[in-house]
């Protein structure tokens, strides 16, 4: 519960020039929740060093479940069939926690992260948690806003209908934003 918190407001969210530039060459196919374990791992194997590693296997264990229940979703920057880059987080209602990302290849943890504030657009979110500022959220707009006022935001965004998109069609079993499918 960091104060300040963290957030990317998806209506000012910002694409730097230079990624636009990379965006138009559409380098990367982008692919959701094709390969979540894969991402997952891929974020673990990121993390600065041993000592300070939060994505343990506890962690990937309680993800994987949330997962196949249809509440983690993974976005997934792929080239020449190898994926090269992604991240991961968690959607309730009009809520999605981005919790982790990865890159192997320059921009593909960012071309992902634009495929996604695209879909939580589509979907009908109302905002995206990053917990933390970074240097590399700053350039897409992220801003640091009060506990209180996060706990506002989350508030109205847990009233929100929302649905996470999926585009390519992959099917997880379970429920969906809380919603039981059969």
């Amino acid at each position: 519960d960091p104060d300040p918190r963290a957030i990317l407001p998806l209506e000012a969210f910002h694409v730097p020039r230079r990624l636009g530039r990379t965006l138009r060459h559409a380098p990367f196919e982008l692919r959701v929740n094709c390969a979540f374990a894969a991402v997952i791992q891929a974020c673990a194997r990121a993390d600065l060093d041993d000592d300070e590693r939060w994505i343990n296997a506890d962690i990937i264990a309680a993800y994987t479940r949330l997962h196949r229940q249809g509440f983690a979703h993974s976005v997934e920057a792929w080239r020449q069939g190898e994926l090269v880059g992604g991240l991961y987080g968690v959607a309730l209602r009009g809520l999605f926690a981005g919790e982790s990302m990865f890159s192997l290849v320059r921009d593909a943890s960012k071309v992902a992260l634009v495929h996604l504030v695209g879909l939580l657009r589509q979907g009908g979110f109302a905002l995206l948690d990053v917990q933390f500022m970074t240097a590399h959220l700053r350039q897409f707009g992220a801003i640091e806003i009060s506990r209180g006022r996060y706990r506002q935001r989350l508030a109205a965004a847990l009233q929100a209908e929302a649905r996470f998109p999926n585009p390519n069609g992959a099917q997880v079993e379970g429920e969906h934003n809380g919603e039981t499918t059969s």
